[in-house]
C-alpha cells in the first residue's frame, strides 16, 4: 500500500491528542466531545475505549483552553506528550484502586446489614432495642463513601442537564436510605394491607419500613460491576510506544565525510548514515555501499535474513545482522514505513464496543423515563387518596425495581467469567469488543511464519554431486560452524546426526548476504546461495533440477562447492507446527473459512496451504498490504479474524474484526491484537473463537433478561403489588441470575 504524506500549510494546526479521565460510559465521551466542539474552529473525536480525545483546529496556545473545557464538563484532561501515557495509566490505576477499596468496604458491611434487616424485619421476636439504628450505622458508610462515585457522577450530570445509569443508581440508593431514615424518625409506614405481593400474603409490619438492605445491596452490586468493567477496559498498551521502542534512537550520520552519532530525530532526507552489524536501521533508505543480510522478519515475515547490497532499499526498524552498510535516507520521521504502520494501527484500534454503546443509548432515555414514571406514579396514588407514605413507598418500589443492576452487570460479569475461563485455556481476551466481533466471524486469516510454522529452518533433503553424502555433511557443517546465520544453525543441527568430527578451518570468512567460505585441507570451500557460486564462476547445471524443485516447493537452497566445483545442494524449509492440520479442520468444523496470509514466497505459501488444507493463499505481501487484504475480505461481506505473531501482522491484526496474536510474537503484535494466545498449542485458536462466541451469547442473554425484567417488573410495582423490600429482593435476584448465567461459561472445554 502506498501512503502519501502531505505537509500542512502554515495556517494548519496538527491534531492534538488529549488523555481524558473520569468517563464512565459512552454518554460521557459524547459529553466531552460536545464540549470540545463548542470551541470555535475545533473538531474533536473522543474515544471512550482508549480514553483519548483527538482534537483538530487548535494552536499550541489553545491547548490549555481545550483542557479547561473538558474540566468544565466535569472530567480530567492532560496533553498526551508523545508516548508518555503515565498520566492516563496513573488515572486508571487510581480509579481501579478506589473502586476496589469501596467495593471491599461495601461488601464487608452489606453482609451483616442484610442479615439484620431481612431476618429481624421478618422475625419481630428477634429484634433488640435500637436494632434499626445499628442498621443505619452499618449502611451509612456504604451509601456515602462507597457509593460516592455514583453520587459524584450524578451531581456532574445534573449540572449539565444530563442523566446516565449512575443517576438512577444514585437516586435509588439515596431514596432507599432516605426513606428508611425518615420512617425511623417519624414512625411512617405502609399499611399492612398494601403489602400484598401478587396475592401471596401480607408483608409483616417492619418489613415495609427498613430499606437499608436495598441501598447497601444496590451499592455493592453496582460497585462490583463497575470495578470489573473498569479492569476489563484498561488500556492494553500504547502501540505507538512499542513501535518507537523498536526504532533506533540514534544514528551514525556522515557529515562532510566524518561519522557522527546523532539522535535519530536529527536525520534528514538525503543524509547518508552508517549501520554496523547487529544495529537497527534508523530510517527507510537505499544502500549506497556495503553488503549485509538484513533481518526483516518483524516487517515482512520472511524467516531468513535477506541479502542487500548497493541499490537495494532497506526499511527502518530492520536489523543488519552481519555487515556494514552505508545508506541514503529516503524517508525519515513520520514518513518511514514503521511510523506509518504505527499510525495505521492506532487508527484501526479506535473502535468502540457496540453492545455497551447500545446499553448506554438505551439508558440515556430509560433513566429519565423511570425517574419521571416514579414521580408520576407517586403523584397519581397520592391524588387518588392514598396516604402519602404508601404512595411514596410505591414510587420507591418503581425506582428500585427499575434500577438497572442486572443491566450494569450483564456485560462485565460475563466478560470477567469468560476472561477467567479463557485464561485457564491459555487465552487472554482484552475487551468485549473482541467478544462482539467473534460472534459474527466468517473467515480466519492466518499468518504463516511463526504462526502455522515454527519459523526455524530445517534441512529437508541433501543431494551430493560426485562425493559421498557423509563427506558433504562434514564439509558443509565444518564451514558453517563459524557462522551465526539461521541457515548455518539448521545445517549444523541436521549434520550432528550424520557426523561427529568436523574439519579444521583456515581463512574462514562470512560473506554477508551470500554465505561463507573457508579452506579445508588446502581446498577452498564455499557454502551459500546461487549468487555466491555464480560470482565465483561455478557451473550450477548439476543442481538445476534441485533448484527448480526447491523453488516449486518454496524451499531455500544452500549450495556447496569445493575447488570451484559444485559438490552438493541442501534444501531447507520452515516446518509446520504440530497439530496445525487438526486446527484447520477444527476451524472448518466451526463453519469458518481459512485464508493463509504471508510475506514469504508464493511457492512457500502454496506448499504450506496444500499441506494444511487451506484453499486460499495470499503470499509475498508487505505489512500494509496485509491490512489491505483484510479490508478487501471485509468489503466482500466477510467478518475477518486475523491470527499472527510479528510486527508485520500488527496493522492487519488491528484492522481485522478480531485480532489474535501468539504470545511468542512481538510486543507490537500482542498490543495490536484483541486476543492473545498464550498456550503453546495451535488448538488455542479454535478455542479462542469458541469461548468468545459463548461469552458473547451470554452477554446477549444477560442483556435480554435485564431489559425484559425491568419492562415486566415496573408495571407490577406501579400498581402497588410490589413492596420495596420485595422489589429489592427481586432486583438482587435478577443480578444473581445474570451472574449464574455468566458462570455457565466455565463449562466450555478445549477443542483439543
Amino acid at each position: 500500500m502506498t501512503i502519501t504524506h502531505t505537509a500542512a500549510g502554515p495556517s494548519a494546526a496538527a491534531p492534538v491528542e488529549l488523555d481524558v479521565s473520569g468517563m464512565t460510559c459512552a454518554a460521557c465521551a459524547g459529553r466531552v466531545e460536545r464540549a470540545l466542539n463548542k470551541l470555535e474552529g475545533v473538531t474533536a473525536s473522543v474515544n471512550y475505549a482508549t480514553e483519548r480525545a483527538l482534537v483538530t483546529g487548535l494552536i499550541d496556545s489553545e491547548v490549555d483552553v481545550a483542557i479547561r473545557q473538558i474540566e468544565g464538563a466535569g472530567y480530567g484532561a492532560h496533553l498526551r506528550d508523545g508516548n508518555d501515557d503515565a498520566w492516563s495509566v496513573r488515572a486508571t490505576e487510581i480509579r481501579i484502586s478506589s473502586l476496589r477499596r469501596r467495593l471491599a468496604l461495601s461488601a464487608l458491611l452489606t453482609v451483616p446489614l442484610m442479615d439484620l434487616t431481612i431476618v429481624l424485619a421478618l422475625v419481630p421476636g428477634w429484634r433488640f432495642p435500637g436494632w434499626e439504628w445499628v442498621c443505619v450505622l452499618l449502611a451509612l458508610p456504604i451509601v456515602t463513601w462507597a457509593a460516592w462515585p455514583f453520587h459524584r457522577a450524578t451531581i456532574r450530570n445534573l449540572r449539565h442537564g444530563a442523566a446516565s445509569m449512575d443517576t438512577l443508581v444514585s437516586l435509588g440508593i439515596a431514596a432507599s436510605f432516605g426513606w428508611a431514615v425518615v420512617t425511623l424518625l417519624f414512625g411512617l409506614g405502609t399499611p399492612p394491607a398494601a403489602g400484598y405481593w401478587l396475592g401471596f400474603g401480607i408483608t409483616p409490619i417492619g418489613a415495609d419500613s427498613i430499606y437499608l438492605d436495598v441501598a447497601a445491596g444496590m451499592t455493592t452490586f453496582q460497585l462490583a460491576g463497575r470495578y470489573f468493567e473498569t479492569r476489563s477496559r484498561r488500556k492494553a498498551g500504547d502501540v505507538l510506544g512499542a513501535l518507537t521502542a523498536l526504532a533506533a534512537t540514534h544514528v551514525r550520520v556522515l557529515r562532510d565525510g566524518v561519522e557522527k552519532i546523532e539522535p535519530a530525530t536529527a536525520l534528514r532526507l538525503g543524509d547518508t548514515f552508517i549501520v554496523l552489524p547487529g544495529e537497527t536501521i534508523p530510517a527507510d533508505g537505499t544502500v549506497r555501499a556495503g553488503v549485509a543480510a538484513v533481518d526483516a522478519s518483524m516487517m515482512t515475515g520472511e524467516p531468513v535474513p535477506a541479502p542487500v547490497s548497493s541499490g537495494h532499499p532497506v526499511t527502518g526498524g530492520t536489523i543488519s545482522t552481519d555487515g556494514r552498510l552505508e545508506v541514503t535516507a529516503t524517508s525519515v520521521g513520520a514518513n518511514t514505513q514503521l511510523a506509518q504502520m504505527a499510525a495505521l494501527t492506532e487508527h484501526a484500534q479506535a473502535r468502540k464496543a457496540r453492545v455497551q454503546n447500545l446499553v448506554d443509548r438505551i439508558v440515556s432515555w430509560f433513566v429519565p423515563a423511570v425517574i419521571t414514571l416514579a414521580i408520576i406514579i407517586t403523584t397519581i396514588w397520592t391524588l387518588s387518596g392514598t396516604p402519602f407514605a404508601q404512595a411514596f413507598g410505591i414510587g420507591i418500589s418503581v425506582l428500585i425495581i427499575a434500577c438497572p443492576c442486572a443491566l450494569g452487570l450483564a456485560t462485565p460479569t460475563a466478560l470477567m467469567v469468560g476472561i477467567g475461563r479463557a485464561a485457564t485455556l491459555g487465552i487472554l481476551i482484552k475487551g468485549h469488543d473482541a467478544l462482539e466481533a467473534s460472534g459474527t466471524i466468517t473467515t480466519v486469516v492466518l499468518d504463516k511464519t511463526g504462526t502455522l510454522t515454527t519459523g526455524r529452518m530445517t534441512v529437508e533433503n541433501i543431494t551430493a554431486f560426485g562425493i559421498p553424502e557423509h563427506e558433504l555433511w562434514r564439509l558443509t557443517a565444518s564451514v558453517e560452524q563459524g557462522s551465526e546465520h539461521a541457515i548455518a544453525h539448521a545445517i549444523q543441527k541436521a549434520a550432528a546426526s550424520h557426523i561427529t568430527v568436523l574439519h579444521p578451518l583456515e581463512d574462514f570468512k562470512v560473506l554477508p548476504g551470500l554465505g561463507a567460505s573457508a579452506r579445508i585441507a588446502g581446498h577452498p570451500v564455499l557454502v551459500g546461495n546461487a549468487d555466491l557460486l555464480r560470482e565465483h564462476g561455478i557451473d550450477l547445471n548439476p543442481a538445476a533440477s534441485a533448484l527448480a524443485e526447491a523453488h516449486e516447493q518454496g524451499h531455500t537452497v544452500a549450495l556447496v562447492a569445493r575447488d570451484a566445483k559444485l559438490i552438493g545442494a541442501l534444501a531447507l524449509t520452515d516446518t509446520i507446527k504440530p497439530g496445525a492440520v487438526d486446527v484447520i479442520r477444527a476451524l472448518h468444523a466451526q463453519r469458518l473459512k481459512t485464508v493463509l496470509l504471508t510475506g514469504d514466497s508464493p511457492a512457500a505459501g502454496a506448499r504450506i496451504a496444500a499441506e494444511l488444507g487451506i484453499e486460499r493463499v495470499h503470499a509475498g505481501v508487505a505489512p500494509a498490504q496485509k491490512a489491505d487484504i483484510v479490508r478487501q475480505l471485509q468489503e466482500t461481506g466477510e467478518r475477518v479474524a486475523m491470527v499472527g505473531d510479528g510486527i508485520n501482522d500488527a496493522v492487519a491484526l488491528a484492522t481485522a474484526d478480531l485480532g489474535l496474536a501468539l504470545v511468542s510474537g512481538t510486543d507490537i503484535a500482542l498490543k495490536a491484537a484483541d486476543i492473545i494466545l498464550v498456550r503453546d498449542d495451535l488448538h488455542v485458536i479454535p478455542d479462542a473463537i469458541a469461548i468468545s462466541r459463548k461469552t458473547l451469547r451470554t452477554i446477549r442473554t444477560n442483556l435480554g433478561w435485564a431489559f425484559g425484567y425491568n419492562i415486566a417488573a415496573i408495571p407490577i410495582a406501579a400498581v402497588g403489588l410490589l413492596n420495596p423490600l420485595i422489589a429489592a429482593g427481586a432486583m438482587s435476584l435478577s443480578s444473581v441470575l445474570v451472574v449464574y448465567n455468566s458462570l455457565r461459561i466455565q463449562r466450555i472445554r478445549s477443542t483439543r
